[in-house]
């Protein structure tokens, strides 16, 4: 009889879940953004007494966190974080990720920074040969937009500014977000320097320099670990 197979949401819970061991007792733990990150952040409240609390990259983090009576710091309060755990729309076999589905990427990208080590919680779906098949967002201010999509367009890429409600999208720092799509990123390092130089350009969701050391994938089989 064939075991039975675990939704994507399972999945979810169970690299959250996994993500503990990672945690440092004693001390505050960067904490990402997203679906997945809910699943951790709702682990983590069952060891909030053993860690002086955590660095948030978004106000919904923030939110979720302070709910479930984990104490948020500010990130400027914090030198380093012995840990980060995020999610990631996209991971390579080397670690460089696309993120930013969230639309957190800038403050996400702060926080890795800051962290000794980038562990990334995602389901198996997310792992891919090359970088490029999930549209890439980018945070920009937003009188840049356009030329932004137009040095996209001559990359052969199609880029388009993401809407709520209607409207652009206002990220956590006031900005908008481009999507691009058509993309494949075969140097995601050399990308990410190269489109970080572009005037207008906040943050571009490629995280090769923030690269992830550790992957806790989710798996049919259970969580599959990946050390990069």
């Amino acid at each position: 009889m064939n075991a039975p197979t675990l939704s994507q949401d399972e999945l979810k819970t169970l690299v959250g879940q996994a993500a503990l061991k990672y945690v440092v007792p004693g001390e505050v733990v960067g904490v990402g953004t997203g679906s997945t990150v809910n699943k951790f952040i709702d682990a983590l409240a069952s060891m909030k007494d053993h860690i002086k609390g955590a660095v948030s990259s978004s106000e919904a983090s923030t939110q979720r966190l302070k709910a479930l009576g984990i104490t948020v710091f500010e990130a400027a309060d914090v030198p380093e974080l012995s840990v980060y755990i995020d999610g990631a729309d996209e991971i390579d076999h080397q670690g460089h990720m696309v993120k930013g589905g969230g639309a957190a990427l800038t403050r996400e990208k702060i926080v890795a920074a800051q962290s000794k080590r980038f562990v990334c919680i995602a389901d198996e779906s997310k792992l891919v040969e090359h970088l490029g098949a999930f549209p890439l967002p980018v945070e920009v201010i937003p009188m840049a937009t356009e030329r932004v999509i137009r040095q996209f367009s001559a990359m052969g890429g199609s880029a388009k500014v993401r809407q709520k409600d209607g409207q652009p999208l206002v990220t956590d720092n006031g900005q908008h977000i481009v999507d691009v799509t058509g993309l494949k990123i075969a140097d995601p390092l050399a990308f990410e320097n190269q489109v970080s130089q572009w005037p207008g350009v906040v943050t571009v969701g490629v995280f090769a320099h923030q690269k992830a050391q550790v992957c806790l994938l989710g798996t049919g089989s259970g969580v599959r670990v990946l050390e990069f």
